[in-house]
């Protein structure tokens, strides 16, 4: 018997020892990642910008809560939320709960895909098929059909309230102290609710910096906003791969960016110009899929410093 089963028993016990931990522990343990961007003009003081990303809440997710209102101690002089905030369509009274604090602190956002519908339970393999095929999205597939709209309308009057300016397919401006972040956002690529040509024309003048946002890191927008001249785009959407390999990384992105760049900070090019890129690897998980494997969930602190 031992040689017969010995090893499915004992690859049976691996998986499932590895799926109690993606789903009981990792996806519970929050992290803050630390990385610096030298993206400012000469001579201008350091700014520290909080990104929050792809929270996905669902009713009952305490420690989230408490984990994104501790955030607030931080003291970012701004906050940029990359979307997808939801995962429930009772979710928004427990997500502005959680980002209360931060809401406090100057801000800008976009929304993604799971802002607006709620998701659908879907074989996880998909991704990886769809990957291989060059499918992303609504991008190559098919319009989603029976999707349940989530109350984004709330969550954007809220984060309106609180002076955080909304970015979807639009251009907006931070005044920090004397000193004026331009902005400029697309809705999700992911669904195709991107309109690059309401936003062409690159960075604004009389701005000191000027960023680009945009939830899922699609190439058709990292090229256009680099293309513009643009020093740094702050993407999400990819949860890191999700689950990845030790030693290895991400095996999907759930977009065209490569496995390499599915998170942290790294650089595009196009046009002859290169451009920061951050993605963050987010907060939360599809609730159907409520598992992370060498994948911690994650907000980012980027410390924008001058140029060398």
């Amino acid at each position: 018997m031992r040689a017969r089963y010995g090893v499915p028993l004992t690859l049976t016990a691996v998986g499932a020892a590895g799926l109690a931990y993606a789903a009981g522990f990792e996806v519970r343990s929050f992290r803050l990642r630390r990385v610096t961007v030298p993206v400012l003009p000469r001579g201008m003081r350091p700014l520290r910008v909080l990104q929050v990303s792809d929270i996905h809440m669902v009713s009952g997710q305490r420690k989230k809560q408490r984990w994104l209102q501790s955030l607030a101690g931080l003291r970012p002089d701004f906050v940029i939320n990359t979307g997808d905030n939801l995962s429930d369509t009772e979710g928004v009274p427990e997500t502005l709960d959680a980002l209360g604090p931060l809401m406090e602190f100057p801000g800008a956002y976009v929304f993604g895909s799971n802002d607006y519908y709620g998701p659908k339970l879907r074989n996880p393999a998909r991704y990886l098929i769809e990957r291989v095929q060059g499918r992303h999205g609504l991008n190559g597939n098919a319009p989603a059909v029976g999707v349940v709209h989530n109350p984004w309308e709330e969550l954007r009057d809220a984060f309106d309230a609180a002076g955080w300016v909304g970015l979807s397919n639009s251009r907006g401006r931070l005044k920090l102290e004397g000193i004026e972040i331009a902005l400029t956002g697309l809705d999700d690529p992911h669904i195709k609710r991107d309109r690059y040509a309401e936003v062409a024309g690159g960075p604004e003048t009389g701005a000191d910096l000027s960023l680009a946002v945009v939830h899922a890191p699609y190439l058709r927008s990292l090229d256009a906003f680099t293309a513009d001249g643009y020093p740094l785009i702050l993407a999400g959407h990819t949860h890191g791969g999700q689950l990845c390999i030790p030693f290895y990384g991400a095996l999907v992105t759930n977009c065209d960016i490569d496995t390499d760049r599915v998170k942290g900070l790294s650089t595009h090019t196009a046009a002859g110009h290169t451009s920061y890129l951050h993605v963050s690897a987010g907060c939360g998980t599809n609730r159907y899929t409520p598992v992370r494997f060498a994948c911690p969930p994650e907000a980012t602190l980027l410390t924008l410093t001058a140029r060398d």
